[in-house]
């Protein structure tokens, strides 16, 4: 028998202040959704979920692309965005607050096709080069752990046709990021790998203004629902998406 799930609306009303359901992601992650160059339709596991917030609240929905993890956490932040798409991150926690994750995603590195480097644990070693960017989880990974590779930080990520030529070129050694996006660079570009450990794994999450907590209660609620009834998993089947999984229910 199917389910149908219903929020009140006191509900709907802590969720879409404006009637609206407003959310952003970041645009160029994979992992969260893509947007379609022809159409700027987006698909993807923070939309579908967006979405199917707003349909069991029963309220339009905008869901909007924009270049970074800096940029989702201040549409929240001043409210001109009602929820957003993020990596767990312990110092954006200080600034917005997350839900429970709804998937995790593994991160790896990639290296040229002749590279010595084997293992992650191969990365952290003198003279080597890791390259990543500085917002992102991953870049905030490498910084706060290598201890011995250089880290050659990036304010954005670039296009996979500039990445692949920081690797064969040499400028960096390793490139650190989601494996997702490090396996979708390899398979453009022969001449790179993937190692086959991931460094990290990170929850994606939805994050809400710090402090509203019945916001964040109804979120956790339909994520529980999402992830129990299957609706996750087939959302990241739908987008092919590789080295993620359905995050497991959160134990309290």
């Amino acid at each position: 028998m199917a389910l149908v799930f219903v929020l009140a609306p006191p509900a709907a009303a802590q969720l879409a202040p404006t009637g609206t359901l407003r959310a952003t992601f970041i645009g160029n992650n994979p992992v969260q959704g893509r947007v379609d160059a022809q159409t700027g339709a987006s698909t993807g596991p923070c939309p579908d979920l967006v979405r199917e917030l707003g349909r069991r609240s029963g309220v339009p929905v905008v869901v909007t692309p924009l270049a970074d993890a800096t940029a989702v956490m201040e549409s929240v932040k001043t409210g001109t965005a009602d929820i957003g798409c993020l990596a767990i991150e312990a110092a954006r926690a200080t600034q917005v607050d997350f839900s429970d994750p709804y998937l995790l995603s593994g991160s790896a590195y990639a290296v040229r096709a002749d590279s010595p480097i084997r293992t992650s644990a191969d990365v952290d070693r003198a003279g080597v080069t890791v390259g990543a960017v500085s917002s992102q989880s991953q870049g905030v990974w490498v910084h706060e752990n290598l201890k011995a590779a250089r880290v050659h930080a990036l304010p954005v990520v670039p296009p996979n046709s500039e990445l692949a030529a920081l690797l064969t070129r040499g400028t960096v050694d390793a490139f650190a990021a989601n494996r997702t996006r490090m396996e979708e660079l390899a398979a453009a570009f022969p001449g790179i790998r993937v190692l086959s450990d991931n460094f990290m794994s990170v929850g994606q999450a939805i994050v809400v203004p710090k402090g509203n907590r019945a916001r964040l209660a109804e979120v956790n609620r339909l994520l529980s629902e999402a992830r129990a009834s299957g609706f996750v998993k087939a959302s990241i089947d739908r987008a092919s998406i590789q080295g993620v999984e359905v995050a497991p229910a959160p134990t309290r």
